[in-house]
């Protein structure tokens, strides 16, 4: 039994939100499904490669907790890391969702689009929103 708890505390501790991160994760696959299906493209490799790629955000926040467990930094990595993917996890749900007809927050659904218009990663486009002057956008 000690195994047990000492496997549970290094897989994920007391991850914060970690449950949110599992529903979000779920009610991604839905909404992917129901854009694959608009799309006629539901039994892609697309699709098996964004399963894998919910296992390995699981990897990562395991690893995460074990930095926090041997450093002893009281969750912060994990906590972080998980943040990342709540966010992750919600745009990817709004995007599934404005793609089969939803409507979403205008704002919102504008800077969706411009972000899967743009030659520009994600990240960059994130700098460059945070960097830019506030002035700009009346201009």
């Amino acid at each position: 039994m000690e195994h047990l708890e000492a496997a549970r505390l290094y897989l994920f501790g007391e991850v914060k939100f970690l449950h949110l991160l599992l529903l979000l994760m779920a009610l991604d696959i839905v909404t992917g499904l129901f854009k694959a299906w608009k799309n006629k493209n539901l039994w892609s490799r697309k699709s098996l490669f964004g399963y894998a790629r919910k296992v390995l955000v699981l990897v990562v926040i395991i690893l995460a907790n074990v930095v926090d467990q041997v450093l002893d930094l009281n969750g912060m990595v994990a906590y972080a890391t998980v943040l990342f993917y709540l966010a992750n996890e919600g745009l990817s749900i709004i995007e599934n969702l404005a793609d089969v007809g939803v409507l979403v927050p205008t704002g919102l659904a504008e800077k969706l689009k411009n972000i899967e218009n743009s030659s520009k990663t994600l990240p960059e486009e994130v700098r460059e929103e945070f960097t830019s002057e506030k002035g700009d956008d009346e201009k």
